[in-house]
């Protein structure tokens, strides 16, 4: 029988509060990067259309709500009750939530494709997607909000999510605005001012606040956990936290007010620019004091990867500086944000995925029995050596697209984006062999009291 790793006293507690769905929003989410990426593939958004191309939109909303919003929402409903050390409040209405935002998803993408002449008009399918995405997500804040309060006070690292998922509310709102005026019913001056103005808002809401920022809290804790390095919460973090937090309150609050009253929103853009970058800066600091200070000698290939993709947030952060310094943000901005989504987010999230599928197909297979019987280790169950080769072919197609982006070069970038899109199908087949066992020993894959585990949701929870 193998020794078992040390495991901290939170992942355990993971063991009795497995998120039965959190499979399925993966599964759901894959689906809707490996169609993303087999759009740019063929030429479909930009950069072959404009970026506020129906289009573009179609490509883009596949990318933020299809693929990093549901992936989010997934690792959320996992990784909450073990950043509080409570149960969730429900594990069953997860699956509705993902049905509402799934429907509504398909209403908005339904929409755009009218408004590109794909399909005939119908009026009513802005307001549906309105409608469906916003039950959805309000859905989602409700659980995860009622799993949050029952803990209180809050630790750092969810105090972090507490600031992503207002973001959320903040993002899902100017969306449902924006789609209320596709369709025809935000009439109102105030909602109108919104719709023409508000789309940097809703961006950087959802990019910043929702995504990165989340992010970053949920970082703090996993690279922790994974590594067996020592827990941030001194002032570095708190301060990490506290101009985020001020970032995304000036953004929303100052950003709704210069928009409404036809003020430019450059200070507004520039001030809580300036909060969010001094916060990445001591986000970075924690990242590197968590790596220095690992007791696990060999970084897993998920933590190698995690730090591929910190290396791009901080790519990201810089050029963005130098961008918004030279006048030419607005001329690049497709290009930083496809890096922000794919070299940032989604290689963060690829990574985190390796390692979370391993962890909670682990559990959920051999917690039932470990110490009565002899069981395989979570690292048994998969083949970093052949995955590795994935990942690197992945950030390398990533890096390729950015630049052709910058010196706009889009048949290479088509040839880039199919790189990247066979180096996810080659992810998702190695995820998919973790869920099957395919890669433990066969004498000791399936030992008794122990059951295969389904492979979009799983049979172990509260």
């Amino acid at each position: 029988m193998k020794a078992h790793p040390p495991l901290p006293v939170s992942i355990i507690m993971a063991g009795t509060t497995l998120s039965r769905w959190t499979l399925s929003y993966f599964a759901t989410a894959f689906v809707f990067l490996l169609l993303a990426e087999a759009l740019m593939t063929f030429g479909v958004g930009y950069p072959a259309h404009p970026l506020r191309a129906p289009q573009t939109l179609f490509l883009v909303h596949c990318i933020t709500l299809g693929w990093l919003s549901l992936l989010m929402c997934g690792a959320l409903f996992q990784f909450v009750p073990v950043l509080v050390a409570k149960p969730i409040y429900s594990n069953s209405l997860p699956l509705l939530a993902l049905v509402l935002i799934l429907a509504g998803l398909l209403a908005l993408l339904a929409g755009f494709l009218q408004l590109a002449g794909v399909l005939p008009f119908i009026r009513h399918c802005f307001l549906a997607a309105a409608v469906l995405l916003g039950s959805g997500f309000l859905l989602v804040l409700w659980i995860l909000g009622c799993t949050l309060a029952r803990a209180r006070p809050l630790n750092l690292p969810a105090c972090f999510v507490v600031v992503g998922l207002c973001s959320v509310a903040a993002t899902v709102t100017f969306g449902s605005i924006f789609m209320l005026g596709f369709g025809g019913y935000a009439n109102m001056p105030l909602l109108a001012e919104l719709h023409a103005r508000g789309v940097p808002l809703h961006v950087i809401a959802g990019l910043g606040g929702w995504l990165t920022f989340t992010a970053m809290g949920v970082s703090h804790r996993l690279l922790a956990m994974f590594m067996l390095s020592p827990e941030l919460d001194g002032a570095p973090t708190r301060w990490t936290l506290y101009l985020g937090a001020l970032s995304m309150v000036i953004l929303i609050g100052a950003g709704i007010v210069a928009t409404i009253t036809g003020i430019s929103l450059t200070p507004v853009l520039a001030v809580a620019g300036l909060a969010a970058l001094f916060s990445l800066v001591l986000y970075a600091h924690d990242v590197l004091r968590l790596y220095r200070k690992r007791v696990r000698p060999v970084i897993e290939l998920n933590s190698r990867m995690a730090g591929v993709a910190l290396g791009h947030l901080a790519v990201a952060a810089l050029l963005i500086l130098i961008c918004a310094a030279s006048g030419v943000i607005l001329q690049y901005s497709g290009a930083l944000v496809f890096l922000v989504c794919f070299g940032w987010l989604s290689g963060l999230g690829l990574a985190k995925l390796y390692k979370i599928t391993a962890f909670m197909t682990w559990l959920e297979c051999y917690g039932p029995v470990l110490g009565k019987t002899p069981t395989p280790r979570v690292q048994d169950l998969v083949v970093e050596p052949r995955a590795g080769k994935w990942f690197w072919a992945y950030f390398g197609a990533v890096d390729i697209a950015v630049l052709c982006l910058f010196i706009g070069t889009p048949l290479i970038f088509r040839a880039a984006a199919a790189v990247m899109l066979i180096a996810c199908v080659g992810i998702a087949v190695e995820l998919v062999r973790i869920r099957r066992l395919v890669d433990v020993e066969a004498a000791r894959r399936l030992p008794a009291g122990t059951r295969q585990p389904r492979l979009l949701f799983t049979l172990v929870a509260s």
